[in-house]
């Protein structure tokens, strides 16, 4: 697919834009500064200020929690890590842009899967650019995800400053005197150990705080763990090597695993974990967790906290049902790779010190669509919702005001096999209701989350009017968005709305 030629404002033409009214290096100062923190496969259940029960141990998150506000219910684009980056990056829903699964997965089953874009067009006027636009130092830091990073990375989507978690780096001539120090040499492990990249990042993101001080910064951050390769440094393995045995939860397949049946119905006879007690992944998550510290830490030391807004979410929900299925979401079904409420709820987290009421809590269902606006909307920025046309900003709840709109619907769209043996799927959310709507043979299931939050009693049978409400809702959406759904194989047709 040839990209769009759009013109995109560069760097330059914003530094010219703002030489014409602006004769102060801080006069933009006013405006409040953005950390946007992703983890990458981080279940909701993972992080104490979500789950207190858990075995794994995040004092640094549960303190930004206490500092600011947490989303019982909020919710990731997708199960997989691509298309819910897209989302965050363009305020859309991934199935708009024909990313659908992550880069760049096509595996095919009974049936070949959807057609996938493999980047994300140049033509989108990405959360970046809108933040370079308004004079903001922009950098992202770790994983994109988004297509080949030379040729579309984010230095093409209005970053400034960008190292990835491979081998590229980019830094805009109009950020003087700045330089990135040699990357980390990092061991030939085997597995490799994912901490390292986050490690590079957390460093490099220190080293940009120092550099952007001075002026408005929007600086993104993606994190690469908790994802597997499930390996992590024996100094962060150890103490809960200990505090397993101390809490008698020493490995037992009869007590980790259960068949999928047994817990919950779903397909493919896969096991999920029923009991956090990995050592190596609480590892990998408290390294993580000492990541997220040091950055909340810089911003103490620079005098930035108090007008930075610092959000953090994870690109999907936890692995439980392969690659070592190091993680339990319970009481949430499945998990990444699935269209349940394990694949999808996040540990979504805002901190802006006195906009945002500390230790506070929202049950508003929101969606990564959503962080777009609401950025924008928090640091009094233009919105653009011609661009970010299925987000809604939830600035009013994080500010405590009256939430005046919201969603009436939440969609998932995800016509693909996943790796972790979820099944092709669309999912909508009305109310507490949500319908999963299998791809393969048009099959639905319809769960009632505010009794059933666990989604194991399937009331499609029993509310057949719901069931035909939720589904022209639902088909209504796919002509809206342009769906793209499985495609035959071997003269074989799946279903079609």
């Amino acid at each position: 697919m040839t990209p769009s030629l759009r013109l995109k404002i560069t760097p330059g033409a914003v530094a010219l834009l703002f030489a014409g009214f602006c004769l102060l290096p801080n006069c933009l100062a006013e405006k409040p500064n953005v950390v946007f923190i992703l983890a990458d496969d981080l279940g909701v259940m993972d992080v104490g200020a979500f789950n207190p029960q858990t075995f794994y141990e995040t004092p640094h998150l549960n303190r930004l929690a206490q500092e600011g506000k947490r989303f019982t219910t909020a919710y990731t684009a997708c199960n997989v890590c691509s298309p819910t980056r897209y989302s965050v990056m363009t305020g859309k829903y991934p199935v708009r842009g024909g990313i659908t699964n992550y880069l760049v997965g096509e595996r095919a089953e009974r049936f070949a899967p959807a057609e996938l874009n493999q980047f994300m067009l140049l033509e989108e006027a990405t959360l970046g650019e809108a933040f370079l636009e308004a004079g903001y130092r922009t950098a992202y830091l770790g994983k994109w995800h988004l297509g080949p990073p030379a040729e579309y990375g984010p230095q093409v989507q209005g970053f400034e400053i960008v190292r990835d978690n491979g081998s590229f780096s980019y830094v805009n001539p109009a950020v003087q005197n700045f330089v990135f120090p040699p990357r980390m040499q990092f061991p030939a492990d085997n597995p490799p150990r994912v901490e390292l990249r986050t490690e590079q990042t957390t460093r490099d993101a220190l080293i940009v705080l120092e550099a952007v001080k001075e002026q408005p910064f929007f600086l993104f951050l993606g994190f690469d763990q908790p994802h597997s390769p499930i390996a992590a440094s024996e100094e962060f393995i150890e103490p809960y090597r200990s505090k397993k045995e101390r809490l008698g939860l020493q490995t037992n397949p009869a007590l980790d695993f259960a068949d999928e049946e047994q817990v919950f119905v779903t397909e493919n006879k896969r096991q999920t974990r029923i009991r956090q007690n990995n050592a190596v992944y609480a590892g990998m998550i408290n390294h993580m967790d000492k990541c997220v510290g040091r950055v909340l830490d810089k911003l103490d030391e620079l005098g930035l906290a108090d007008n930075t807004i610092v959000v953090f979410m994870t690109d999907n929900g936890g692995l439980t049902t392969a690659e070592g299925s190091p993680t339990s979401n319970l009481p949430f079904r499945a998990g990444k790779g699935w269209n349940y409420e394990g694949g999808l709820r996040g540990p979504l987290i805002v901190r802006f010190p006195g906009k945002v009421e500390a230790n506070s809590v929202s049950d508003l269902p929101v969606i990564s669509n959503d962080f777009y606006p609401t950025l924008l909307e928090l640091c009094g920025l233009p919105l653009k919702p011609e661009q970010h046309r299925d987000g809604i900003s939830f600035a009013a709840t994080l500010t405590g005001k009256v939430q005046e709109k919201t969603h009436a619907a939440l969609f998932w769209h995800y016509p693909h096999y996943s790796n972790q043996g979820g099944f092709p799927s669309s999912a909508i959310r009305v109310g507490d209701y949500k319908l999963i709507l299998r791809l393969e043979d048009g099959r639905t299931h319809l769960y009632d989350l505010a009794n059933d939050v666990g989604e194991r009693n399937d009331l499609s049978s029993s509310q057949p009017d719901r069931v035909d409400a939720m589904k022209k809702t639902l088909f209504a959406w796919y002509a809206d968005t342009g769906a793209r759904f499985l495609r035959p194989k071997e003269d074989r047709a799946p279903w079609r709305p």
